[in-house]
């Protein structure tokens, strides 16, 4: 199922599984995880840390798609922010976790994976969302300029980077045959999706 292909059908099949117990405890485990790894934050300058709550993020955006992972990502900003309140609450927050759900479901979701997925993915996310989204958050928040909160993001980001890609294709690519073993991603040369899973 491709979202150019069928774009309803696509986005129809991801927010299903906000219907199914099977998949609703996959997206209540990565929101704990999630939770769990921002409160492991390591702060390295002005409201700039570094966080690997990227790779529950990918991977379920892989399992689910990107527009239940957004839904997803509401919850654990909401449920985060209350477990380890870092700062006042801002919804900017929530919009870049939504954006990054949505980036990596877009490149993951229904889609083979390859490490040039995995670097395009992650690039988008850092420059995009973590560095000018995230600037401009910070911007609003601490009344310090754009470009001081830039530029300490954008050298962040670009070091990790590298890093942050190997981590997740390493991650993903050795979860993938289980994944698919367990059914929760089919490859893309198999039949579409007939899914006989257990709903509320």
């Amino acid at each position: 199922m491709s979202i150019l292909r069928e774009p309803k059908e696509y986005w129809a099949s991801s927010f299903a599984k906000l219907k199914s117990i099977r998949y609703l405890a996959v997206i209540g485990l990565m929101i704990a995880l999630k939770v769990v790894l921002n409160s492991l934050r390591i702060p390295v300058g002005d409201n700039l840390n570094i966080l690997f709550t990227f790779v529950p993020t990918a991977i379920e955006a892989a399992i689910v798609g990107p527009g239940a992972a957004m839904v997803s990502a509401v919850i654990t900003d909401i449920v985060g922010y209350i477990v380890s309140p870092f700062g006042p609450y801002f919804p900017g927050y929530m919009i870049s976790k939504m954006m990054g759900s949505l980036i990596f479901g877009l490149f993951f979701y229904r889609r083979p994976f390859t490490f040039v997925s995995v670097v395009l993915s992650k690039t988008l996310i850092n420059y995009f969302v973590n560095v000018l989204m995230g600037s401009m958050w910070s911007q609003i928040l601490y009344g310090k300029g754009f470009l001081f909160y830039a530029s300490a993001s954008l050298i962040k980001n670009t070091v990790l980077l590298p890093v942050e890609i190997l981590i997740l294709y390493a991650i993903m690519r050795s979860l993938l045959p289980v994944l698919e073993r367990k059914g929760f991603i089919r490859s893309t040369e198999s039949e579409p999706e007939t899914e006989r899973e257990v709903t509320l």
